[in-house]
């Protein structure tokens, strides 16, 4: 199905349109998280567990907040507003006696605290992870860091760029004749997140459900993105196969994307004999697989490169909306090329809710993954600093006289 057309001037009608569910209860209703953490990585992490329904309480330093709150584009906070809906702010200086002691009492109240400081730091806070659970015996301490809290390089600042050369990921990515290519967002981060998230909920169950104490999850930047690039290592170590950069390589020939005479691009993937021989009967070249360079998948990945310059022309032969009705037709693995105009028009992700308008005017990506009977929901919208400071000491006892002095002395 060819993807709707949208003017770029209004990017946002007919999106599917949404309250905020401030009384909805996820699966995660009832966990308390405490995060320390700051930018992408801890980010994620409170996304995923927020959506689900966890309270997630940041602390943030006062008067400044999470440096995330002045990421900006043309001056809008869009990456605060995606990262942080679901999520209630605190102030603390952690760097005052005062504040340390609230941090600990904070933590005795919480099932996960999460932080993504330079390994040492949270030891000179308040003792690190064993303080942490001399208070709290079944707390579950999430620790992201660069390069993990052991190793020669333990102690190293760690950035995702960083850690995406180190994993491997970069290597691999770009054209096969060029130079490696970073990427093109914050993926180590987010997939540090992303996989601090399922440790977390592990650890929960852990604790929940077998009874088992409180433990350190220990999260490094480039483990978890080495860990997606599949079985290079395995491979490299049995037969002394390296694979090389470049779209396909390694993977499959008839991979990759294309331009269509449009100028739009889509992508392909016809890994097997079956599926390339469908594709290229559809297109009336059968003529192709004769040539004994393309005959079979192992031939085609060898001469990959070749076979890449052949379809150039191919698909140059079609409009995008003329490659997909083909595609649809036929049961080709040909889909299009989106950019985020394409998403916001898209009828698919409207039907899916995949992006929704807040009550607020706010634009959102919807909650992932989806549950039938426990579903995650947005509840909050992202918080201003501190708006939520009478209300979470409130519950450690500290009244408005008693917060009105923390203030004053710099301490929330």
């Amino acid at each position: 199905m060819a993807p709707t057309e949208q003017s770029a001037a209004a990017p946002t009608a007919g999106l599917p349109r949404r309250r905020y569910e401030p009384d909805a209860k996820g699966p995660l209703a009832g966990v308390r998280v405490l995060d320390l953490t700051r930018l992408v990585s801890g980010a994620q992490l409170g996304l995923i567990l927020g959506d689900l329904g966890a309270d997630v309480v940041k602390v943030e330093r006062p008067g400044a907040g999470d440096p995330f709150r002045r990421t900006t584009i043309d001056g809008y906070d869009a990456y605060w507003k995606a990262y942080s809906r679901n999520k209630r702010s605190v102030t603390l200086d952690l760097s005052s006696e005062r504040g340390r002691e609230l941090l600990l009492r904070l933590a005795e109240t919480a099932d996960v605290l999460a932080e993504n400081f330079t390994p040492g730091v949270l030891e000179r806070l308040c003792g690190g992870s064993e303080g942490l659970l001399e208070r709290n015996p079944n707390l579950v301490v999430v620790r992201i860091t660069g390069w993990g809290q052991t190793g020669p390089r333990a102690s190293q600042p760690g950035f995702g760029t960083l850690a995406e050369a180190y994993s491997g990921f970069t290597f691999l990515n770009g054209p096969a004749d060029g130079p490696p290519v970073q990427a093109p967002l914050s993926l180590a981060d987010t997939v540090a997140g992303t996989y601090a998230a399922a440790a977390t909920l592990a650890a929960l169950w852990s604790v929940r459900l077998n009874g088992a104490p409180g433990q350190v999850v220990d999260v490094s930047l480039y483990e978890p993105l080495f860990s997606i690039l599949g079985a290079d290592a395995t491979a490299y170590a049995a037969r002394g196969r390296l694979r090389s950069r470049g779209a396909g390589a390694g993977v499959s020939s008839v991979r990759g994307v294309f331009q269509t005479s449009d100028d739009h691009w889509v992508a392909i993937s016809a890994a097997t004999d079956e599926t390339a021989a469908r594709f290229f009967a559809a297109i009336e070249r059968d003529d192709v697989l004769a040539d004994p360079r393309f005959a079979d998948s192992e031939s085609r990945l060898a001469h990959r490169d070749e076979l890449h310059e052949a379809l150039v022309p191919e698909f140059r032969r079609f409009t995008r909306r003329e490659i997909l009705a083909l595609a649809a037709e036929h049961r080709l693995t040909i889909g299009p090329v989106f950019d985020i105009v394409d998403a916001l028009a898209d009828e698919h992700y409207r039907a899916r809710e995949t992006i929704v308008q807040m009550e607020d005017g706010v634009v959102l990506q919807n909650v992932v993954p989806r549950l039938s009977g426990t579903p995650g929901a947005i509840r909050l919208a992202a918080p201003a600093l501190g708006e939520h400071n009478a209300a979470v000491y409130g519950e450690l006892g500290i009244g408005a006289d008693e917060l009105a002095r923390l203030s004053d002395d710099g301490v929330v």
